[in-house]
């Protein structure tokens, strides 16, 4: 009898864990790995981050519907949210343009409004070469409800630049801390562990 109500515990316990685990990643914090360089140099491969899914509110759970608002992303916050040519994956860039902004991209240069926008975090991999689309885009409007999000890594980021806006209810959280970061087994970033990312 002693033996069941033991083993009784440890199951209402790993229950109990489980589902705390759960209301965790679905509410407020979910673990994300930077799995490519589009990124650079802000997010190295390999750094392992944690989102935080309250910034911009409260969704429920499996639905793009905000239950309970809480703010809007910003220029500048980086962003997980849903890959829109394929829901299933999920895709980290920075939110340059937020809806109404006009966002124009000449010769590498980001402009919005009108207005060249100053980027100490950009990273060009082949600053001779202009291409089409990657480096001439625009003018292009956000509509209400999406956002124009691009990889800080401009020459090599899959971006708003080729498959368009990001809806509102698409973003899953708010990028926050790098809670691991490591190239292999033999190397570790020790001095990424624990940046906050901006």
């Amino acid at each position: 009898m002693q033996q069941k109500s033991l083993l009784l515990e440890y199951v209402e316990a790993l229950v109990v864990a489980f589902a705390l685990a759960m209301l965790i990643r679905t509410f407020v914090v979910q673990a994300y790995k930077i799995p490519s360089g589009s990124m650079l140099e802000t997010l190295q491969i390999g750094d392992h981050l944690l989102v935080n899914k309250f910034s911009y509110g409260v969704k429920l759970p499996f639905t793009h519907k905000v239950v309970l608002p809480v703010g809007d992303p910003q220029r500048g916050d980086i962003i997980v949210f849903e890959y829109p040519g394929d829901p299933s994956i999920d895709y980290i860039k920075r939110i340059v343009g937020v809806p109404g902004d006009v966002i124009e991209v000449r010769n590498k240069q980001l402009y919005r409004n009108g207005e060249a926008v100053q980027e100490a975090y950009i990273r060009h991999s082949q600053p001779g070469i202009v291409m089409p689309v990657r480096d001439s885009f625009g003018p292009v409007t956000v509509p209400e409800g999406h956002y124009f999000a691009m990889g800080d890594n401009r020459d090599d980021s899959q971006d708003s630049r080729f498959w368009g806006f990001v809806p509102r209810g698409a973003i899953r959280g708010k990028a926050w801390v790098i809670y691991w970061s490591w190239e292999g087994l033999g190397n570790v970033r020790w001095d990424r562990i624990g940046n906050v990312i901006d």
